[in-house]
């Protein structure tokens, strides 16, 4: 089974609160006159308290177009990104010369070379690291990046993988654009990255990691009839989101069934889960999942928590939660979890976990 040696988050430089970021939405994304109240109620409806931005809020009215948002993206990554690697080889009691893939995820910039390509030199990583850029998973870009990364280490067990997501959610808030989705969207996402150091089932386990958990299996499930639930349409102004209400139906009608169906080929019961790590997808979401999984009451506290203090962070956010529930709630050794995150597809990705 692979490890996972060590998880390190950071976030965007500009923490604000929630009511900052709505009155900046309210100024660049709304016609000059317009009664705001529909905005106020679906900011405050997120359940997000403050936000970490890439930039200061005065500075994303003056983004004119996709290359200047995606100029900063590829900056700004490239800094979170650098220090969000460091930060868990440092965890782990690992260099830069020990890495031999380095996974890179994110949906919100693009660049060639790729992020990971430019992290090489500056990390001081082996010039024969193998890379893998991923894109266009979105929120369930980590839970997919943790699967992929143990597909490679059950081949490679005596090697070292770096997973690496970064997502600059606030630079994809279209200015002008007053429909429902942007105005969710700007109310619930927001900036950060997450690292992820693992260990293939033969490298040395350092003393101190064998509380860390193991990954066990990974599923996919790819949706029929569920390609415009939630996404980008790419125009000149940038990533115009795509988010259709009905992504709680969906959770509800698929995602029992995935779960149970996951668990059961271990002989496993979600009831045997200890904890749960699961992409705070907003409020709805998390409700629907709650329903959908029959959970006790305060099995997602620490995802609740994440969203309120941070918001979604995309394919980082399910990373932070899992950082989280190892600081905060670690569950008894030898026990169940699973690390779930749903994305553009609509899919949904699904780890399980031996503490």
């Amino acid at each position: 089974m692979t490890r996972i040696a060590a998880v390190h988050g950071v976030l965007a430089p500009h923490r604000r609160t929630q009511s900052e970021i709505t009155d900046m939405v309210a100024r660049t994304c709304l016609p000059k006159g317009t009664d705001r109240r529909v905005l106020d109620r679906l900011h405050h409806s997120a359940k997000v308290r403050s936000r970490h931005m890439t930039l200061p809020l005065e500075r994303y009215a003056e983004l004119d177009g996709f290359g200047a948002a995606n100029d900063v993206f590829i900056a700004a990554a490239t800094d979170l990104g650098a220090q969000a690697v460091r930060g868990a080889l440092h965890t782990a009691g690992l260099t830069a010369a020990d890495v031999d893939l380095l996974i890179f995820t994110s949906v919100t910039g693009i660049a060639t070379p790729s992020i990971d390509a430019r992290l090489v030199g500056r990390l001081g990583l082996r010039p024969d690291v193998k890379r893998l850029p991923l894109f266009g998973l979105g929120c369930a870009g980590g839970a997919a990046g943790l699967a992929r990364m143990h597909d490679y280490l059950l081949g490679r067990p005596d090697q070292v993988a770096v997973l690496l997501s970064v997502e600059l959610c606030s630079l994809t808030f279209q200015r002008d654009d007053s429909s429902m989705a942007n105005l969710v969207a700007t109310g619930l996402f927001g900036d950060g990255a997450a690292a992820v150091v693992a260990r293939g089932a033969n490298h040395q386990v350092r003393p101190d990691e064998t509380a860390c958990p193991t990954i066990v299996d990974t599923r996919s499930h790819l949706y029929p009839d569920t390609g415009r639930v939630m996404g980008w349409d790419i125009k000149d102004s940038g990533f115009q989101v795509v988010l259709d209400p009905r992504v709680p139906d969906v959770v509800r009608r698929y995602l029992a069934d995935d779960v149970e169906g996951f668990l059961g080929d271990h002989g496993i019961k979600p009831k045997d889960v200890t904890a749960w790590v699961c992409h705070p997808g907003g409020p709805k979401v998390l409700e629907a999942v709650t329903e959908a999984l029959d959970l006790p009451a305060d099995a997602l506290d620490v995802t609740w928590s994440h969203l309120a203090d941070v918001g979604n962070l995309s394919s980082s956010s399910v990373l932070h939660v899992l950082r989280d529930t190892l600081a905060q709630r670690r569950p008894p050794p030898g026990t169940p979890g699973v690390l779930l995150a749903m994305g553009p597809g609509f899919a949904c990705e699904l780890v399980l976990l031996r503490w």
